[in-house]
């Protein structure tokens, strides 16, 4: 289809109702709650009016800088309004917007920004280091810098008065980035239209949804979400365990998503118990481990309001298990049930489709379904097939209905008649006393007859006795299995930035070879 054809058939769909980007409906939301706060920051209400204001503004100031439709505008983005309102202006011009992860090392950041090509690289006083020292990007400022250099001095120029969208259904939209837990991450991209179907919301203006996970990943869905719901967004910078506690208490908030280990990180801190978290109607988890004992902890400490999620960056979401049936200890090894509007089927490695109730690799297809990769068609090939996302997990969907996850397909063994997978591992593990956290993974992606790789966490003040955790896995399946863990015990599980398990760095910082006889320990601390 030709760019005029496209502008043609976006506006014909926008005239016949079928087709109204997100952007659109957001800046309605703006408009009909000028004076009421949609985000609150630092303390600080930023009403519907400040916000399309800033969108507006900042849309005219990039089309300055020769911004426009088939433009890639990238954003090293702290949690602040001005970068929400800049990926919105990006949007309504009919540019395509991502948010680029704070990826640690300087080698694989580069490899990003090499691999994606943007149009303008956005960058704020907190992310400014991050740009690579010989790029030969487009860079432009918000906050610092010289004042030519300055996107928010050229927006601040600007008319506020509202611009017609110009974006096309079919074009390039948004890109999300996937976790990176085990190398530079990947970019799942989405149309005008896909992302708009993936953020509409039912109404809910009593949402108080807490944003403390860095906007690269799900929270920016969160925003889009909350927002066109009709809810407000209480944006915080990063996650801290107990400014996540107060901020439950003093914002009253309703909804909150963690990643697993944040979620365990938080129940398990000192300030549970004296805060007034009576506000909460849902915590979400993440992050693809969730051992039924924590679940199970979490539960005791907050109350019934646990959710469970499932779903990936390329997949989106894809079951729920909500409150109450979360709180049911028979289903607390659940992933809940698959999505209305969601196809579920299960593949096994020898390319068959399991029959019912069997278990085999994950695909999902959906409207959600990102429709590839950006500028990796080889990768892309392999994780998008006919409308289908081969997830790379391992599952089944029990007689009742429910979809049970047990991993990723490369740490998944099947040792003696039996599936075994880093759930269970680390299941047992955190059921002994000086155990509060363990992370399991089969090392060197699962090949051949490499060892699982376990982490345990002990609680503050206490030593994991390893060999006790060796024996009780013995117990727990046998000694074959026992045998083929190398377990290591650290004070704090190395995370990455979105803060899931970093298989990555724990798989540099653990020796690798094994140690003579049935159960290898090794201390590090």
């Amino acid at each position: 289809m030709k760019q005029g054809d496209t502008m043609n058939h976006a506006t014909k769909m926008r005239e016949t109702g079928t087709y109204r980007p997100y952007v659109d409906c957001l800046l309605d939301e703006f408009e009909s709650r000028a004076e009421r706060p949609v985000i609150r920051y630092e303390g600080t209400n930023v009403t519907g009016r400040a916000l399309r204001s800033a969108v507006y503004r900042y849309a005219r100031a990039l089309e300055a800088l020769g911004i426009e439709r088939g433009s890639l505008v990238a954003l090293f983005a702290p949690n602040r309004p001005d970068a929400i309102a800049i990926r919105y202006a990006a949007n309504l011009i009919g540019a395509a917007a991502i948010y680029l992860p704070a990826v640690v090392d300087a080698d694989r950041r580069a490899a990003l920004l090499a691999r994606i090509e943007p149009t303008l690289l956005v960058v704020f006083p907190e992310t400014a280091r991050l740009v690579p020292e010989a790029t030969s990007l487009r860079v432009i400022q918000v906050g610092c810098g010289d004042a030519a250099t300055r996107l928010d001095v050229l927006a601040n120029a600007q008319s506020d008065k509202p611009l017609p969208g110009r974006s096309a259904p079919n074009e390039l939209a948004v890109i999300v980035s996937s976790g990176g837990t085990t190398g530079v991450p990947k970019s799942s991209c989405r149309s005008f239209s896909a992302y708009s179907a993936l953020v509409k919301a039912p109404r809910d203006e009593q949402r108080r949804q807490l944003v403390n996970g860095p906007l690269a990943y799900l929270s920016q869905v969160l925003v889009d979400t909350t927002l066109a719901g009709g809810g407000t967004v209480v944006l915080e910078r990063r996650y801290n365990p107990a400014a996540t506690l107060a901020a439950i208490e003093v914002e009253r908030i309703t909804d909150l998503l963690l990643v697993e280990p944040q979620l365990f990180e938080t129940m398990d801190h000192r300030d549970v118990p004296y805060r007034d978290l009576s506000s909460l109607r849902s915590i979400a988890h993440v992050g693809g481990s969730a051992p039924p004992v924590l679940r199970r902890r979490a539960i005791a400490r907050f109350g019934p309001v646990l959710t469970h999620l499932y779903g990936a960056s390329e997949a989106g979401l894809v079951s729920t298990l909500a409150p109450p049936e979360s709180s049911k200890p028979a289903l607390l090894d659940c992933a809940g049930r698959v999505r209305v509007g969601v196809d579920v089927r299960f593949r096994h490695t020898n390319g068959a489709l399991a029959a019912s109730g069997q278990p085999g690799n994950i695909e999902v297809r959906s409207a959600a379904v990102a429709q590839g990769y950006w500028n990796q068609p080889q990768e892309a090939t392999l994780k998008f097939r006919n409308g289908w996302c081969l997830t790379g997990d391992v599952g089944f969907i029990d007689k009742d209905g429910y979809l049970h996850v047990l991993g990723r397909a490369n740490d998944i063994r099947r040792i003696a008649g039996r599936t075994i997978a880093p759930v269970d591992i680390e299941d047992v593990l955190c059921r002994l006393p000086d155990v509060r956290f363990a992370a399991a993974f089969a090392a060197n992606g699962g090949i051949g007859d490499e060892l699982w790789r376990v982490v345990v966490e002990p609680w503050a003040g206490r030593r994991v006795d390893v060999v006790r955790c060796l024996r009780a896995l013995d117990v727990a399946f046998d000694e074959t299995v026992a045998s083929q863990v190398r377990l290591t015990q650290s004070r704090s599980i190395a995370l990455t930035e979105q803060g899931k398990v970093d298989r990555s760095a724990i798989m540099r910082a653990a020796p690798s070879h094994a140690s003579e006889g049935p159960y290898h320990a090794e201390i590090r601390f």
